[in-house]
């Protein structure tokens, strides 16, 4: 078990730290609602030599001591890249959303996906909303991405909406056979497709991501350097 500590920003008031213990993690993956979409997604990790899944969506469970909301990670190598993505965290205030990345080691992911999900860090912010607050409109969230080089160059690697994507409540379904988030359960949502190629990321290079709200025009921010470690035979 993790307890993370999330900065609450509310449309009723001032905002309020809330700790939230998570036990089990869950990445969603292959979670569009549009066939065709999940189809370009499956062929561009296929271009990586990934396997099809046997199921759409799937859901990964990996370790919650993974979850990070650090300014960095380490990682191995040079063929890693991060995803932008909606969590959702059960927490004492009620199911709070964040944005999150699922960073994965592209080389791993080539032997085996549920592998890949478990070798890196999983990072996601500190702010944080109320589901409740977002859920009569939960369609019109954006989600945007960008790489950001160690020289401080930017490029947009990700545009998409929440609406491209299984709504959270079909996801608890599909996941638990419940229409209500998971009890001390952390669920990425699932990505959008990117802008070109899949990327990998070197050592000083950052990933920033946002999600937002334009219904009550506000967003919710997170980047994160990655460190390369090295590769000891």
């Amino acid at each position: 078990m993790q307890t993370l500590s999330f900065n609450v920003i509310s449309r009723q008031g001032a905002p309020t730290t809330v700790d939230a213990k998570i036990e089990r993690v869950v990445i969603a993956g292959w979670a569009g609602r549009d066939p065709a979409a999940i189809r370009a997604h499956i062929d561009e990790l296929a271009a990586l030599g990934v396997a099809p899944p046997s199921t759409t969506p799937c859901f990964y469970r990996v370790s919650a001591a993974l979850l990070t909301q650090a300014p960095a990670i380490g990682v191995l190598g040079a063929r890693s890249g991060g995803e932008i993505e909606c969590v959702l965290a059960d927490s004492p205030a009620g199911t709070l959303v964040t944005v999150g990345s699922d960073h994965t080691d592209r080389e791993v992911e080539a032997y085996g996906v549920a592998v890949s999900k478990q070798v890196c860090a999983k990072p996601l912010g500190r702010d944080a909303w109320l589901y409740a607050e977002v859920a009569d409109h939960w369609d019109a969230i954006e989600m945007r991405s960008w790489l950001i080089s160690r020289d401080g160059e930017r490029t947009a690697y990700q545009h998409g909406a929440a609406s491209g994507l299984l709504a959270p409540d079909v996801l608890w379904q599909r996941f638990d056979d419940r229409r209500t988030m998971p009890a001390r359960c952390a669920m990425y949502g699932g990505t959008v497709a990117v802008h070109g190629a899949i990327a990998a990321m070197g050592d000083g290079d950052a990933f920033e991501m946002e999600l937002h709200d334009p219904v009550l025009g506000r967003s919710l921010r997170h980047r994160y350097a990655v460190e390369m470690l090295p590769v000891v035979a």
